[in-house]
């Protein structure tokens, strides 16, 4: 009897165009091209990489869409920063998908504020300490708000990761960040001492920042992340449901 024959998976072409944009993305991160250099012309691209003008374009654009390639007025390419909001956004969509729950969302937010918060008390300066105070100024007004106060929150904590004057810690902070607010504006709108609470934590933050207290700061850390547990759990909601459940269930 024949053996059958063996299947074997197709072989995928990779556009030209991605080719294109990898072999610069290759660059930029292997840092032989820093942000701020020139890359040229579009034509003289075309001359590097022997391929046809519409080629390079495409491969252009998907940099530029990005963040790592922009264009001045004269339309000669440099290499910029890369976009941080759809990095993020893109992996709290996977969080989404892979069903995560508050509980593993607390858990990691323990984890990274508590590094973030240690690290702000190392280095922040007199401008992210006022930045911080004017956030607190404006939850205040916004109190009786749970939108507002929640999206308040949220800045709060990037002004803390930026106070962190650590870069990986912002990044591994942003995915995580865009769920607790709406997290935290489901807790605010059943709690009616979550707000409070919450103000009374972010001030006692910048307490323990301003005095360099990395105990005071590490204590309410917890205190804050374990109110906002609590909170969750008082809104009757369950530790262990997928999130995009919860909050089908409230939108």
């Amino acid at each position: 009897m024949a053996q059958p024959l063996r299947k074997f998976s197709p072989i995928v072409s990779t556009p030209a165009y991605k080719r294109v944009a990898e072999a610069i993305e290759r660059d930029i991160v292997s840092g032989r091209i820093r942000p701020g250099d020139p890359l040229g012309t579009e034509a003289e691209l075309v001359k590097q990489f022997g391929v046809n003008r519409s080629t390079v374009r495409e491969g252009i654009r998907l940099l530029e869409h990005g963040g790592l390639i922009r264009r001045d007025s004269s339309r000669r390419l440099w290499i910029g920063l890369p976009h941080t909001e759809g990095l993020a956004t893109r992996m709290s969509r996977a969080m989404v998908l892979h069903e995560v729950s508050f509980r593993e969302l607390y858990e990691a937010a323990m984890a990274l504020q508590l590094a973030t918060i240690e690290a702000a008390v190392e280095h922040a300066t007199m401008a992210d300490l006022t930045a911080l105070e004017r956030n607190i100024d404006a939850t205040e007004r916004a109190l009786s708000e749970p939108a507002a106060v929640a999206k308040l929150d949220g800045e709060f904590h990037t002004l803390v990761g930026q106070a962190s004057h650590n870069r990986v810690l912002q990044l591994a902070r942003e995915p995580s960040e865009l769920l607790v607010v709406s997290s935290t504006e489901l807790i605010l709108r059943k709690v009616k001492e979550g707000a409070p609470r919450l103000l009374q934590a972010h001030r006692m933050y910048v307490d323990a920042i301003r005095r360099r207290d990395k105990e005071a700061a590490r204590l309410w850390t917890r205190r804050h992340l374990n109110d906002w547990r609590r909170g969750f759990e008082r809104a009757g909601k369950d530790l262990d449901q997928p999130i995009d459940r919860i909050y089908l269930q409230n939108s």
